[in-house]
């Protein structure tokens, strides 16, 4: 770990929010016998594992879990996922991504189900810095934060001989 890292969340703390944000889910979704956790890839999908976890543990949901790889850098929204379309129609979405910044990537990741029914969209992140220049709400937060634009919110999740913790430098 480089000196100009600051530890925001540690691997306890991210447990912590990962366990409050899916009893959050579980309650707006009291009605419901499943839904769709849509992870962006990579770190947005290992989150949504996590919360899937966590659900299946605390509820009796089934709880589907949508794999979606976006183009960020491209202008355009190409997304792909891996799942077919019929398993995510007229059913509760909830899109899964590590941290919030301009809100570009939850933006296109919404872009994949404009053209399919849904009973709802909801949205996840464990970290929201607050420099939205596109019109993204979050739903569920971990944690909410101011930062300068010229620092950097990085989630270390699921990496070998690194421990879980959100770093800002």
């Amino acid at each position: 770990m480089a000196d100009s890292q600051l530890v925001i969340l540690n691997k306890i703390q991210i447990q912590q929010k990962i366990n409050r944000i899916a009893y959050q889910i579980l309650e707006d979704n009291l009605n419901e016998k499943e839904i769709v956790l849509a992870g962006i890839w990579d770190r947005g999908y290992k989150l949504a594992l996590r919360l899937r976890t966590v659900l299946l543990e605390i509820s009796a949901l089934k709880v589907v879990l949508l794999r979606i790889d976006l183009e960020k850098e491209n202008s355009k929204l190409i997304a792909t996922t891996d799942l077919d379309e019929s398993k995510w129609k007229n059913k509760v979405i909830i899109l899964v991504d590590d941290v919030l910044n301009s809100g570009k990537t939850l933006a296109y990741g919404l872009g994949v189900f404009l053209n399919t029914p849904h009973k709802k969209i909801r949205t996840v992140v464990l970290v929201d810095r607050s420099h939205k220049i596109f019109p993204i709400a979050t739903d569920f937060v971990g944690l909410e934060m101011s930062t300068v634009l010229k620092e950097h919110v990085d989630v270390v999740l699921d990496v070998e001989g690194v421990e879980d913790c959100v770093y800002l430098s």
